[in-house]
Order: structure tokens, then sequence, then C-alpha cells
């Protein structure tokens, strides 16, 4: 009963750690809000300022998993080519280490755990601004003293595990196998983040062993190399359902770590010794760094060495870590309908989701806009197997809108659902509208079709000069339908309306001048008057989907 206790009581000490990381996290996510997306989307100008961006990203949010993850929602968006972002990823690696450094030093002299309370009081003011960068910088703040509260009280949860006989002899029987002992606590790494789900609160774990004297030096490196190897998995479950590009960016993530594992594993004991001799007259002359507190600093360093020796080996090697990760992705046909950019990063990253749906609403947009010069083309033919064709596609392309919305809506709904700053909140607002809209003209477009099929079957036509102003007013909607999409590309950054408003008011007015030459021309008998009715509803219907086009528009400059 007092091992499970024990047990229990350590598993809440992780949770609580684990739970400020995310507060942390989060709250530093919406305070930077658009900010963060436009740092992040910086980093695609050079292989080195991806791995800065990796490093500085992941130092400030204190996760490597919530980055990486980013790194694949960003890839599956496609906002971030495969070669920056194994650049952002080895930076991460780098960047990741920052918290052993806070956590070595909070287990010796130097302990933030003792200012935590003191943190919280200043911080907690802030909770009740109305301002929402205030606000989420408080709970960053608090998320910050959470970790280290649980941290604190994961060093008074591990028992004295000294008087245990049984697991000394347990842990002595693997002290004395040379390379095997590496190997089985590099595997303990790996298990032990697999378990948590963090390389943070692993590494918190390890360094609360070493502190009790439970764990040797070696050892407990040898479990920071299996940690950096667990830490993959996160984003690896994150590209589980994202594009063949965002899974070969999560693979990797693992191939990068498993290369540094592997090269650094028979050099282990030479390396510490290493470290040991060039840093240890520099330890002892560190006040805050007590004799018993040199090893956990020990450990902190070959963490951050190592990482940074991996990467400067690494980096030169990209274009084969991207051949061997993409070996290791296998990419299937894909089906007839599926999301190419959503699904890699809802939960967690809320901010950097909102890209993906903006990217799948811009190819929503342009599957829509297809479907404008395809009835153009059958506005022009009276082949029955073409006109056939072209029919069949405007069905499925309206049948395409229906699912696609509903996608969509489904994912917008549970990410307005998320803590997002104001600017994405209204932004979003604005896509589902637009969603709405554009399902709408699918659903318009295949009205048109199914009436020109009619129009067809009945024998009924159209003279020349009908045709030529419904494709004049195809065209015109062929420009609306091109500054819609420019629009939704600059959602937040300087939008067209008013070439929009223009363009719509060119569709009305030529809408205006048909409806009056329609009248004048049926009264002459220039055509029929089932030609005339067709007619009308064909130049009325597009009408329509200009406004829908326009009303993307407007929805988008008034939610932005």
């Amino acid at each position: 009963m007092k091992i499970l206790f024990e047990i229990l009581t350590i598993t809440g000490a992780l949770g609580l750690f684990i739970f400020g990381m995310k507060v942390m996290s989060d709250g530093i996510q919406r305070a930077a809000g658009a900010s963060m997306r436009s740092i992040l989307e910086a980093m695609t100008r050079s292989q080195w300022r991806a791995v800065s961006s990796g490093f500085l990203t992941t130092a400030a949010l204190q996760t490597s998993s919530a980055v990486t993850v980013m790194v694949v929602s960003f890839v599956n968006a496609g906002l971030l080519r495969l070669r920056e972002a194994i650049g952002v990823i080895m930076g991460a690696n780098i960047g990741t280490t920052v918290t052993a450094w806070l956590i070595a030093l909070a287990l010796g002299n130097v302990s933030i755990s003792d200012y935590t309370l003191i943190i919280i009081t200043f911080a907690l003011p802030f909770l009740f601004f109305k301002r929402e960068r205030w606000k989420s910088t408080a709970e960053a703040v608090i998320g910050f003293a959470i970790l280290f509260i649980g941290l604190k009280f994961l060093q008074d949860a591990v028992p004295n595990l000294k008087a245990n006989l049984d697991l000394i002899e347990f842990l002595k029987s693997y002290t004395d196998q040379g390379f095997l002992t590496i190997i089985f606590f590099m595997l303990a790494g790996v298990v032990i983040t697999l378990i948590v789900q963090s390389s943070s609160a692993a590494i918190a774990l390890t360094l609360t062993l070493l502190t009790s004297d439970i764990i040797t030096t070696e050892m407990a490196a040898a479990m920071v190399l299996g940690e950096n190897i667990g830490t993959t998995v996160t984003a690896n479950i994150a590209a589980v359902v994202a594009n063949p590009t965002a899974k070969k960016a999560a693979r990797a993530h693992t191939v990068i770590n498993v290369i540094g594992v592997i090269w650094m594993i028979p050099l282990l004991g030479v390396f510490l010794d290493g470290l040991q001799s060039a840093f240890g007259g520099m330890f002892e002359a560190m006040t805050f760094v007590s004799g018993d507190n040199q090893e956990k600093v020990l450990i902190a360093l070959f963490h951050t060495t190592f990482n940074l020796l991996n990467m400067l080996i690494l980096v030169g090697f990209t274009p084969f870590i991207i051949k061997v990760s993409s070996r290791l992705v296998r990419e299937r046909k894909s089906e007839r309908f599926k999301l190419e950019y959503i699904g890699a990063g809802v939960v967690g990253t809320p901010e950097l989701a909102f890209l993906e749906v903006q990217k799948e609403m811009q190819r929503f947009a342009r599957m829509m806009s297809r479907m404008n010069p395809a009835l153009e083309q059958l506005l022009g033919t009276n082949e029955p197997a073409q006109r056939d064709t072209i029919i069949q596609q405007i069905r499925e392309g309206e049948e395409m809108s229906d699912r696609f919305r509903l996608e969509l809506s489904n994912f917008m709904t549970d990410l307005a659902r998320k803590e997002l700053s104001d600017n994405t909140s209204q932004s979003l607002r604005g896509l589902m509208g637009a969603s709405n809209d554009l399902e709408r003209i699918g659903d318009l477009y295949f009205q048109i079709a199914m009436n020109l099929e009619n129009k067809a079957m009945q024998k009924v036509y159209f003279v020349p000069k009908q045709r030529q102003n419904l494709i004049a007013m195809t065209q015109l909607l062929e420009d609306a339908f091109r500054i819609m999409q420019r629009n939704l590309d600059l959602i937040n950054a300087g939008m067209h309306i008013k070439e929009a408003r223009e363009k719509e008011e060119e569709i009305n007015t030529l809408r205006n001048q048909l409806r009056r030459k329609h009248l004048k021309d049926v009264s002459k008998g220039r055509y029929s008057l089932e030609s005339g009715m067709f007619y009308m509803d064909t130049f009325t219907t597009l009408e329509e989907i200009a406004d829908h086009v326009m009303s993307i528009s407007e929805g988008l400059v008034n939610q932005a």
C-alpha cells in the first residue's frame, strides 16, 4: 500500500509539472498570437535562421514537443519546406536543453521553487485585466511557477530508495555490465518519456534520481539520450493524420535524434570525462553550484553539448536526412476527398491550427472557382457527350463542397472552443462564414448545370447573343473569384475590399442590363419564351454566385 501511495505521489508531481508547462506554453502562444505565426514563418528564409528559430521558440515555450508539433503543422499547411523544418527541429533539440539547466539549478542552492508563490502573487492581478495579452502573459508566468512547484513536489516525492536493498541490488546488477548498462538506461529514458509524454518531465525525473544517488552520472546521461529519442514520438503521433510531407518532417526528427544517440553511445564515458576535465574547475569556481549539484550541472552541460554537436554534424547532411525520412513514409494514393492541410495541430497549438484552416479554405475556394470555367465550357458546347462530362464534373464539385464545408465546420467549431487571440478568433469567424458561402456557390453552379441539362432535354436552345452575354458574366465572375482568393491569402494584411466591391457592382450592372434587354427581346420574338426563362434563371443565379463571392471578402474584412 505504501509503494502504491509513493507511485501515485510521484505521478501526481509529474502531472503538476506537465500541467505547469502546458499552461505556460499556451499562455505564451496566446500572448504572441499572430506575431508568433509571423516569427515562425520568417524562419523559412535560411537553414541557420531555422535552427535559431527552433532554439529560441523552444527555449521560450520550454517544450520541444509543442515546437515540433508546430513544425509538423507548418509543413502540413504548406508554410514550411521540409529542409527548413529539419533546421527548426535541430534548433528545438538544443532549445529543450534549457529546461535541464533550469532544473539543475533548481535542484541546487539557487532554487526557483523557493520563489514560486511570490511569482504567482505578482502575476495574479494581471489575470483580471481586460487586455488579452496581459492575461495571457500572466497565465504564462503562473504556468512557469506551477512547473517548479511540481518539480519541488517531485523532489520530495522520490522516496529514500537507498534503504531498498532489493532495488539497490537490481541497479548494481546493471552497473557492471559495461556497454549493456548504457543501453539499458538509454532504453529506460525512452520508456519514461513515452509514459509521461514530455522530455522535460523525464529529464526532471532523471535529475531527481541523480540527486538521490539512485543512479550515476553515466546512467543519467544514457537516460537523457533515450529521452531524446522518446520525445520524437509526440510529433509522429501528430503526423498520423497529416500529409506525407508533414510525416517526413516527423520522421526526420526521429532520424536526427537516433543518429545522434548512435554516435554518442560508444563515446559516452570518454565524452563525460572530457566535459568534467574541461569544465570541472569552472564548476568549483561557481559559488551557486554546490559540490553535490555539480553532477546535475554536468548532465545539463552534456545535454546541451551533445545536441549542439549533433546539429553541427548533421546540418550538412540535410539532403541525406530528407532521403532517409522520405523512405520511412509510405505514400499511398489519396482518397477521392481528403483535407490536405488540416489534421496535425489543433490541440496545443490553436494559433497555428488557424493557418491550416486558412490554407484549406484557400484550397476550397480554388476548387469552387474551377466550376466557373467548367460552366463557361458547358455554355459553349452542344455536344451531348461533352455536356454530360462537364455536368458530371460540376456534380462532383458540388458533392465535394458539401463534404468540405462539413469537415471544415467541424474542425473550426472545435478550434473556436480553444483559447485564441482576439484577432485570430475574429478571423476564424470570417472563415466560418466563408465556408458556408463556398458551399452555397457549389450548390448554385450545380443548379445552373441542372437547368442547362433540362434545357437540352427539352430541346430548347440559346441564340448566340444569349451565350455571349452569359459567358461575359462568367468572365466577370472569374475576376471576382481571383480577388476573393487574394483576400483569403491576405487576411489581416491589407485585403482588396474596394476592388471586390467594384467588381460585384459591375456584375450587378450587367445583370440589370441583361434583364431589361431580355424583356425587350422576348416581346420582339428574338428567342422563345422557354429559352428566355432558362436564360434569365442562368444570369440571375450567376449574379447570386457573385453575391456569395463578395460576401466572403466582406466577412473577412469585417472580422479582421
